[in-house]
């Protein structure tokens, strides 16, 4: 059956635009984010990964006028905030540049929704962030969606921030050390804990089918979502490049690593192909994979699908044929 297009609340850029660099202009985003929509996203979050203060200054209002123009109304849902608020030990930080890492701050916090106009919707936050149960009640009291993530959290510090208004965890499994203890560590502890519900990376790098099928059965559906958290390198040719200040390489099998940090460096890949890559393990319901998809993450950030502006787009050919484009 046609399907509206997938919802992806983790974009940090598409086909070289960086929404997290002081090179994005307006008509950089638009030029972006035209071609991402018309590639199976029907809406998504524009992500800013922890940056130095200029580039907040500087990105937030152009993001907000996209969000607040009549083009882009409906389809470009808001900002994730990932950072800086996130753990700066090496393993958990991922790519995430330490230098620009802030203890908690209620003011800083407090000015990043100013410059986004009240435009912001996901703030991914470590439960071990200095004050990081304050920014949370904060921003859950605005009806922002407070993730945690990029952390080394145990049970006791995710309930903690469970109770002060987080709902989700960010890229479960990933944003962690190679090397974790096989009991105590943050994936088991998200898990167990009930109350939150997790987002995916499925691009075929990120997770092994395992990992999914694990987390999947753990979680359910229900409190399962898809991203792909794409970089700004997603539709590039293979090569060399940087960014966040690594030196990554993306693979012809679309794989982009720092291979000197041994770590992913976000993904290459649309919520199209995260999808097709899921539907491909045979694991969900056409329903089920619609679900994950489209309608949880919708939920995550408080919309409702009448407030989109994508129609129609996708269809569905089962596990081998997987999604494509409509008519």
């Amino acid at each position: 059956m046609d399907i509206p297009g997938f919802v992806d609340v983790q974009v940090n850029g598409h086909l070289g635009t960086d929404f997290g660099d002081l090179s994005l202009t307006a008509e950089g985003f638009a030029k972006g984010s035209r071609k991402l929509l018309a590639r199976g996203t029907g809406a998504f979050l524009p992500t800013i990964s922890t940056a130095p203060p200029e580039v907040y200054e500087q990105n937030l209002p152009i993001l907000a006028a996209a969000i607040e123009s009549d083009e882009f109304r409906g389809r470009v849902l808001g900002v994730h905030l990932e950072g800086p608020f996130l753990s700066p030990e090496p393993g958990a930080r991922g790519a995430h540049n330490p230098q620009w890492m802030r203890p908690g701050d209620l003011d800083l916090l407090k000015r990043l929704l100013d410059l986004a106009r009240g435009h912001v919707r996901v703030l991914t936050v470590a439960p071990e962030a200095e004050k990081a149960e304050q920014l949370a009640r904060y921003a859950a009291d605005r009806g922002i969606a407070v993730a945690v993530g990029h952390t080394l959290a145990g049970p006791d510090e995710l309930k903690r921030m469970v109770d002060a208004g987080a709902t989700f965890f960010t890229h479960l499994g990933n944003g962690l050390p190679n090397l974790i203890h096989r009991h105590h560590n943050p994936i088991w502890a998200a898990l167990a804990n009930d109350d939150l519900s997790i987002t995916i990376i499925t691009d075929g790098h990120h997770l092994p089918p395992e990992a999914i099928k694990t987390m999947l059965r753990a979680k359910g559906v229900a409190k399962t979502a898809v991203i792909s958290d794409a970089s700004h390198l997603a539709g590039m040719p293979p090569g060399r490049y940087s960014t966040l200040d690594n030196e990554v390489v993306l693979e012809p099998s679309g794989k982009l690593h720092n291979p000197a940090k041994q770590c992913l460096v976000g993904s290459s890949a649309t919520m199209l192909q995260c999808m097709n890559h899921l539907a491909s393990l045979g694991l969900l319901t056409e329903r089920e994979l619609l679900a994950v998809g489209f309608h949880n993450p919708l939920g995550l950030v408080g919309f409702a699908e009448g407030e989109l502006a994508c129609g129609a787009g996708l269809r569905y050919g089962g596990a081998s044929g997987g999604f494509s484009l409509g008519p």
